[in-house]
């Protein structure tokens, strides 16, 4: 069996290295709330402030966030206030007692409002500042550090993005032109609904009723057709449908795209992700791309990446046990130190080492240990594909049992077909937030699989992960699921990444193109990435369907536009292999 060479560069990191010279709690905290800062143009956004309560000017820390502010901003402010640093969190426009519409994301980056650049702005001139800034954490949070770089405001010295988002189409509405059903829809209707339950009015009562069922059902409006009728958003998220609309990347998405703005970034930059966050392509694009296209030398070189074995959210960061698997002790990490080591840093040159040792550190599951590398992908990181082939995978119970090896077919082979009925999905064991690697082996049953044989020797795959499916459909439109798992000796199928493609995207996001059923096309399906050493006596299992629900919503197949259509139709799909249509997926192979 090929496996290709690593750089020698690479090497083994017990945890991401911190330093002991770091700023001690010492502080009481004071804190003022509802504090108003003026936006250009005259809309006041609200924040709470915590400071230390001895007097003097301290580097400043602002969270910009949709959510309720005590709830969300306590702790860390009294963290970093009690370690001598300012801290402000901040609603966005429209949320909670900041005043004006919320759009999410639309005002905090560099269109006609620039909310965070005048935040920052405000901050280093308060008597409190010192003119130094940074910015908190991530999710929601991570989007508004993202979108306000390319506006470049004074005072700004650094940011430390935990899981955040940086295109609105790509990373939160659609993926591979598939909607994000549950993420998106699930967060309006719990975001409006947490909005709504603080602003209570005698007009808004029965739309708060509507909403609280709707939060308590919420299969049922993942269910529901068409998308485009949801009553409990009706009048109280125009954003919502209004992104509905826009199922092409294209102008509406673009203010919220800063994968075009890499170059207007000048900013360092430690960029935290997980493995299995569902922002995780987000989390790689821009470290990737502001280390390659940053304002100047000294911007591209400061940004660090960390990427460990998590799920999305705060809490789930530096826990050994993630979906079905232990990751054990290795996988610990201290958010709250870690960042702090950063800002004491760039905030107040405080000589700790954090910027020492090479730019990108990740978790290599299988074998549970950090590593440590120049660049991301790891430099001489070679693409091998493991080809989709007939025949016994050896154990999988799947509708065809397909086997998955390097070794190319020289012919053409028999083509693997599957019924996909809209109307009987299958169902995702990945939803949004219950993530993580799962048991897949409940539902192969329903779907293509093609499995390896046992591996003699550790396989590391440490890097993107695409599959390229040849194949064909009697619809106009379907989607590709396509799933790489980790197949241990007890039989377990565990999930490592995944990815979709809306056929109807397979050549562009922004111009669509119709199928013409029965002809064969070539789909190229995104799976992100991973770090993982399928270890000696393990199996490589590769899962090929056209549902993962209510992740994605359903593709009925009928050519329509997704989100007014409201009944489907059964697709034949054929999947091809070997000769000049040898689908495969590419892994990117490393040695240790």
């Amino acid at each position: 069996m090929f496996v290709g060479p690593c750089s020698t560069k690479m090497k083994e990191a017990q945890k991401p290295m911190q330093s002991q010279n770091t700023s001690s709690s010492q502080y009481e905290v004071h804190v003022e709330r509802q504090v108003s800062i003026p936006m250009t143009d005259g809309t006041i956004l609200r924040a709470d402030v915590y400071r230390p309560s001895n007097p003097g000017c301290y580097p400043v820390l602002i969270e910009r966030v949709a959510y309720e502010l005590a709830e969300r901003c306590r702790y860390a402010g009294e963290y970093y206030a009690s370690r001598g640093y300012v801290v402000v969190g901040q609603n966005v426009r429209g949320r909670f007692a900041s005043e004006g519409d919320f759009i999410p994301f639309r005002d905090d980056g560099w269109s006609e409002h620039r909310d965070g650049y005048d935040t920052i702005l405000w901050a280093g001139k308060q008597p409190w500042s010192n003119g130094v800034v940074g910015m908190l954490d991530g999710s929601y949070s991570g989007g508004t550090q993202y979108l306000l770089t390319p506006t470049q405001p004074d005072f700004l010295k650094a940011l430390f993005v935990r899981e955040g988002m940086s295109d609105i189409y790509h990373d939160f509405v659609f993926r591979g032109g598939a909607y994000q059903l549950a993420l998106h829809r699930g967060w309006a209707i719990n975001a409006t609904l947490a909005h709504l339950r603080q602003n209570v009015l005698p007009k808004t009562a029965s739309a708060l009723a509507l909403l609280e069922q709707a939060a308590k059902n919420v299969d049922d409006w993942h269910r529901h057709l068409p998308l485009t009728a949801c009553p409990p958003l009706e009048g109280l998220a125009d954003w919502y449908f209004a992104d509905l609309a826009h199922s092409e990347d294209g102008p509406y998405w673009w203010p919220t795209s800063l994968s075009q703005r890499f170059h207007e970034v000048n900013v360092p930059i430690l960029h935290l992700g997980g493995w299995f966050d569902v922002f995780l392509g987000s989390t790689l694009r821009c470290f990737q791309g502001i280390r390659a296209k940053g304002k100047t030398e000294e911007c591209r070189s400061n940004q660090r990446l960390i990427i460990g074995p998590w799920i999305h959210g705060p809490n789930q960061i530096g826990e050994p046990v993630v979906g079905e698997l232990n990751f054990g002790p290795q996988a610990a990490f201290d958010l709250f130190d870690y960042r702090l080591h950063w800002y004491d840093y760039w905030l107040k040159q405080v000589p700790n080492g954090i910027m020492d040792g090479p730019a990108v550190r990740v978790f290599l599951m299988g074998i549970n240990r950090w590593v440590e590398a120049e660049s991301w992908p790891l430099p001489d990181t070679t693409y091998q594909p493991m080809y989709l082939q007939a025949g016994s995978g050896q154990t999988a119970a799947s509708l065809n049992n397909g086997l998955l090896a390097f070794e190319q077919p020289a012919s053409d082979e028999q083509a693997e077909s599957f019924l996909y009925d809209p109307m009987a999905p299958i169902e995702s064991l990945l939803t949004y937030p219950f993530l993580g690697p799962k048991d897949h082996r409940s539902i192969e049953g329903q779907m293509l699989t093609y499995t390896s044989h046992p591996l003699e020797q550790d396989l590391t795959v440490i890097g993107p992960v695409k599959a390229v499916l040849y194949g064909t459909s009697s619809a106009p439109d379907t989607d590709w699921v396509v799933r790489l798992c980790d197949v241990w000796p007890d039989g377990r199928s565990m999930s490592v990444c995944d990815g979709i493609l809306r056929a109807r995207y397979r050549d562009s996001l922004t111009e669509p193109t119709l199928m013409h059923p029965g002809q064969i096309y070539r789909f190229e399906i995104d799976l992100q990435a991973t770090a993982q050493v399928f270890q000696a006596g393990h199996r490589l299992r590769v899962e090929v369907t056209s549902s993962d629900f209510p992740r994605y919503d359903r593709n009925l197949n009928t050519g329509e536009a997704f989100d007014t259509g409201d009944r489907g139709q059964v697709a034949n799909n054929t999947v091809f292999s070997g000769g000049s249509r040898a689908s495969h997926i590419l892994l990117p192979i490393c040695s240790l």
